[in-house]
This record gives C-alpha cells, structure tokens and sequence, in this order.
C-alpha cells in the first residue's frame, strides 16, 4: 500500500469549531424518550423520572445543543400538551410514527434534562409550522421566554418553572420539503410562513437565532431550488438554513458506503453555493450559516419496509422504532461524517447527531434495565473531546479506490483541529477493508514533540457490535509505533478504522 500524506501548518485554517457542532437530537418517537432518557419506575431514576444512568452517557458523550421534539414529530404537535401537571395532559395520535403520545414528558422536562447534563447543553427548539403557524410560534416562545406578567409567563410559573427557560435557537417546522411531513409545502408556500414567523418571533426577541428548513436530503427533486426559494423569503430574518441526511450501504455496496461522507461534503458545498447566490443576487452582506441537524448512519429501508406492516388501528406507546444495532462499519462511516463536518466548520456551525437514546442512537437502554454505548459513541466522544479549537485546512495525497456510487475516492478520509494550548488532534478513517494504510504528516509551524495518544476503532470482524449480552464487545484500543520525528509524524492505520492521534 502506497502512503497517504498531508501538511499540517498553523497559517491554513478553515474556521474555529463551534460546539454547536456536537449536538444531537431528542424526539418523541419509538423509546427515544419513554425508557430512553425517561423511565420513572426504573432503578436508576432520579425525582423527575430522568434514568441517571442515561444522563451519565449523555455527559460521557459530550453532547452539546439537544434538538426537541421533533423531526417528524413536531408537524403535529400542540406544545400545550406538553406543559402543566403532567396527570391533566391529553393523549394524542401522532401521525408521524403511527403511535401514542402521552406526553408525560414535556417542555419542563425538556429543559430540566437539559439542566441536569451540564451547562454545555443548549436548548434547539422546534416550532410546528406543519398543522399549525405563527401565532402558535408566538405563544410557545412567550411562554417559555417571557420573565412574567403576561398570562403565558404566569403560567409557567405556575406550572412550576417561575424562571424562564432562555430558549435562543428554533427551527422553523422540519422537512417541510417532504412528501411524508404533515403539512407539507412547497418552497413558495413554506418560505411565505417561515418568513412571517421569523419576523413576528424577532418582534418579540431580536436576539434569537433561527433556522430555515432546507432540504430532506441532497436526493431530493427539489434540491437547490428549494433552498433558493426558501433564501430568498427569509434571507434578512435567519441565520441558518438546515440540511439532513442518512446514509446506509444500499444493496449491500459496503465500499460506496464507507464513502459517504464524499456524498456529505457535496451536499454542504452545494448548500454553502446556493446560500451564498441568494446572498449576492440580494447584494446582502449577511452570511447564512448551516445547521446540519440531522445526520446519522441509518438502515432506513428496514424502516421503510416495517412500516408497511403497521395495522391501521394499532397505535401503541413507545414502540420499539429505529433501533438500529451499529458495526465497527457503521462507526467508520460515523466517524468520517465527523470529519466531513468538522472539515466545514467555516460554514457548518450547527449539527446535531440524530438520534440521542435508543433510536439510531449512541446509547442503548433496555426497559428496568441497563444502558450501554454503541459503536458509534466512540467516535462522536472523542471528537466533542478533542475536536475544539481551529480546524486546519487538510488536502490530502491518498490511494483511491474505486466506488460504484462516487468512482474514483481516497481511502484516507482526514482533518485536524488545533486546541487553545497549540496541541493538536488528527482525526483519520482509513476506508480501506483489507490493507493497512501508513500515514505522514509533515507539520510545519507547529511547536510539536510527542504524541499524546494514538487510538483506533477497528475490528477482525468488522460486523462486531455491541449488544445488551454483550455491551462490551467493541470499544477503542491503542495503537502502537506511531511516532514524531524531525517534524513528521507517522503512523499506520489499521484496515477499516477510526483513528484518533493527539499530538502535543
């Protein structure tokens, strides 16, 4: 195997990471919250009903902005329902995931979670503009924003929450773009009432930070146009324009898979194009930012396939949904996601992993019993660990495999970020499936002498995965001989492997 190299040097930079980037997602579908993060009668509970075991994870895991409570979810939620004594809250039909929602677990909820992580974690609120619209918006954002003396604000108080929960980033709707979302809208349509809704949300609160919805996926039909349009309505009133996306190997094309990302980067960039057209031809010197608010390895097919099975009047609560069980694979890819936003932290400012617990998710737990990290926590926590500062701008000189999907792609998939103290970070996936792939960097600038850390995610089996029988069965090990010299640094990657090497 030829080598793959690249220079590191301190005068290229791409951008300062937010730690926004680290964000993830809680929302009401499958166990995500019942029996995730919410189970009152288990163990581990504390008074509110929150599972500590989970929150422990959650704080392992480092995750940052939690997105709530939809996804899908919110195109038909009454945040009304989610407030108050939680024994007076109505049970609802949602429509999204073809289930019961109780909603035992609400916005004061939401926030006492939140509290309860740690200060790193920030509220990402969603606002229904799927069955329902701006004056809703309004009365959400009164309620829990408002420091007192209006009915909404008294009434939180009431409920018990007399301070205000200083909720600063929404989301106007979610995928309205999408055929599947109640409610859908065209550009034009969606764009008219994200816009109205913005300006009224600014009327009360200059100061919150608002997310547009892009498009579900770069595949859409209306891709581009739709963001286009969409900018062109609320351009002066947002800051972010969302993007999603899932990736699995389809009909079974393992090496298209393990390049994704190549798929991610495209999208960003086109998104980042898009944007800034809209900017120009509006000669606005404003910078729209992305929020890349969903993303995640996700078999959706099986989803797709099971939910053709569903009985029209079986509605139950808090089924097993999406439970994706994740290889050393899937956690390669994973981590090469990381690195593809990372890669983008000029642009990209928001992310957030979907899903937090259960639903294709990091963490696992099982009902009265124990939780545990899947594959794909790993990479996620060592990247919110190590992962802030600048991320050096990384062109690499790599081997190329061929892909069906993507032709021609590097097997080494790269970046590296820079901390405050000069200590520096290289994140690296090695795609290869079968050979081992040595690695130089040549650093220049850079006052470096040793390296820290080396570690990887690897596997003989690259179906390895961690189950409740056995929770324990992948996790990262150290990888010895990586080594820096007369400002170079080598190391060997192992075939199909996240690599972490901290350098200082």
């Amino acid at each position: 195997m030829h080598t793959a190299r690249f220079t590191l040097d301190p005068a290229f930079v791409v951008g300062e990471v937010n730690p926004r980037l680290f964000g993830s997602f809680v929302e009401h579908l499958g166990r995500c919250v019942y029996t995730g993060i919410f189970e009152p009668d288990h163990p581990t509970a504390d008074d509110k009903g929150l599972r500590t075991d989970v929150l422990d994870l959650v704080r392992e895991l480092g995750a940052t902005t939690i997105r709530y409570p939809g996804g899908n979810f919110v195109s038909g939620y009454k945040w009304e329902d989610s407030v108050g004594p939680a024994e007076d809250r109505p049970r609802r039909l949602d429509l999204a995931w073809h289930s019961t929602e109780s909603n035992r677990f609400g916005l004061s909820e939401y926030i006492d979670f939140l509290r309860k992580i740690g200060p790193q974690a920030e509220p990402m609120m969603a606002v229904n503009l799927g069955t329902r619209g701006v004056a809703e918006a309004l009365e959400l954002q009164e309620y829990a924003n408002h420091t007192e003396g209006t009915a909404l604000s008294d009434l939180r108080a009431a409920h018990g929450d007399k301070d205000p929960f200083g909720i600063k980033l929404w989301c106007l709707g979610n995928e309205m773009d999408g055929p599947w979302q109640t409610g859908h809208k065209t550009a034009e349509e969606y764009g008219r009432v994200a816009a109205e809704t913005a300006r009224a949300m600014r009327q009360m609160d200059p100061g919150v930070e608002l997310v547009a919805c892009g498009s579900s996926s770069q595949s859409m039909p209306t891709f581009a146009e739709w963001e286009a349009t969409v900018l062109e309505e609320t351009y002066d009133l947002v800051d972010y324009i969302s993007l999603h996306a899932y990736y699995w190997p389809e009909n079974g094309d393992i090496d298209s898979f393990l390049a994704s990302a190549v798929d991610m980067e495209s999208f960003i960039d086109n998104v980042v194009a898009t944007a800034d057209h809209v900017g120009a031809k509006l000669k606005s010197k404003k910078r729209i930012n992305l929020s890349f608010d969903e993303w995640n390895v996700w078999y959706l097919p099986e989803w797709e396939a099971r939910a053709k099975t569903f009985e029209q009047d079986d509605w139950p609560e808090a089924p097993r949904l999406l439970e994706d069980n994740y290889s050393v694979t899937d956690a390669v890819v994973f981590g090469s996601l990381l690195i593809a936003l990372l890669r983008h932290a000029d642009r990209v400012t928001v992310a957030c992993l979907a899903q937090l617990v259960n639903v294709i998710a990091p963490i696992m737990t099982e009902p009265g019993g124990p939780a545990w990290r899947q594959t794909t926590f790993f990479p996620f926590a060592q990247a919110a660990r190590y992962g802030r500062g600048q991320v050096l701008d990384v062109r690499v000189d790599s081997p190329r495999y061929e892909t069906k999907k993507f032709g021609e792609t590097d097997l080494l998939h790269a970046t590296a970020v820079r901390a405050g103290d000069g200590t520096v970070t290289v994140f690296a996936v090695n795609r290869s499936r079968t050979e081992s792939l040595p690695l130089e960097v040549a650093l220049n600038g850079l006052d470096l002498s040793s390296v820290v850390e080396h570690s990887a995610l690897a596997d003989a089996d690259p179906d390895a995965r961690n189950t409740l029988d056995d929770p324990e069965r992948v996790a990262p090990h150290a990888v010895g001989g990586t080594a820096l010299q007369d400002g170079t640094l080598s190391a060997v990657l192992e075939p199909l492997s996240w690599n972490v090497i901290r350098l200082a």
